[in-house]
């Protein structure tokens, strides 16, 4: 509940529209709910800008949706990362609300119950590859989901860099990039010598078996000879997203 919604009730309460038993039940699950298997954070919103986010691997089926339904009832937008089919069939069934939806490619189940009508900011999400599309669509819609305004730009890899030379006024405009890339993981060295802006690199597991199932596009980003680039862990499209809508949110929407 924000600043706003607490406005709203204390006025209700004042108005005499809501009870002070029915305000004192929705005010009880401040700052979190404890769910037993789970203790729901619903502050998280206004002390990061965004609410908490449901990590679905590990958990049940039964398990997510519930966190999922708790999660809606503040009326904010809510995102699950990673979930399967059969996950989201399980939220669909206990929550099948207005705006629910399945993306397909991000492996990621998002209910926007409150429209982003005017994006911010200027991420461009980059891929060395097609392979390396799930995470790069997971750093897409999470940017989406958390009101930036986000391109994508694929299978631009250094085997063939007249690719991403095709691209390079684009990636110059943009506030923040992210480099999603596999294998070797040597596209984000490449762009980060291109533009001015912040680069978050992202290294895929996608590879053959020297690639260490991402070890060395981690490693390679670590050791990027490209100054300022910073780097997430494996697969964390997620965690570039987050990053690069906290950039975004301290400077200005475009830079072009």
């Amino acid at each position: 509940m924000n600043e706003k919604q607490l406005e709203k009730l204390f006025a209700e309460v004042k108005d005499g529209k809501l009870s002070v038993e029915e305000a004192v039940q929705r005010l009880r699950h401040l700052p979190f709910e404890d769910m037993g298997f789970a203790k729901v954070d619903h502050h998280r919103h206004v002390r990061c800008g965004f609410p908490e986010v449901i990590y679905c691997p590990g958990k049940t089926e039964q398990q997510v949706a519930a966190i999922f339904e708790r999660l809606a009832q503040t009326g904010h937008n809510v995102i699950a990362t990673r979930a399967d089919e059969s996950v989201y069939d399980a939220v669909e069934r206990l929550a099948p609300l207005k705006g629910l939806r399945y993306e397909r490619a991000a492996r990621m189940i998002v209910l926007e119950q409150q429209p982003i009508e005017s994006p911010v900011g200027d991420i461009v999400v980059v891929t060395a590859g097609t392979a390396d599309m799930p995470v790069a669509q997971e750093a897409r819609v999470t940017a989406q989901m958390m009101g930036q305004k986000v391109e994508l730009v694929c299978d631009v890899g250094v085997a063939g860099l007249h690719r991403l030379l095709g691209h390079i006024e684009r990636l110059q405009k943009a506030n923040v990039l992210i480099v999603v890339a596999g294998m070797e993981g040597a596209l984000a060295s490449v762009v980060g010598g291109l533009v001015d802006c912040p680069v978050i690199a992202v290294p895929t597991s996608v590879g053959y078996g020297a690639s260490f199932e991402g070890l060395s596009a981690l490693l390679a980003m670590l050791n990027s000879c490209a100054s300022g680039v910073t780097v997430v862990n494996i697969d964390n499209g997620f965690g570039a997203a987050c990053a690069a809508a906290a950039i975004n949110r301290r400077i200005q929407p475009n830079k072009g």
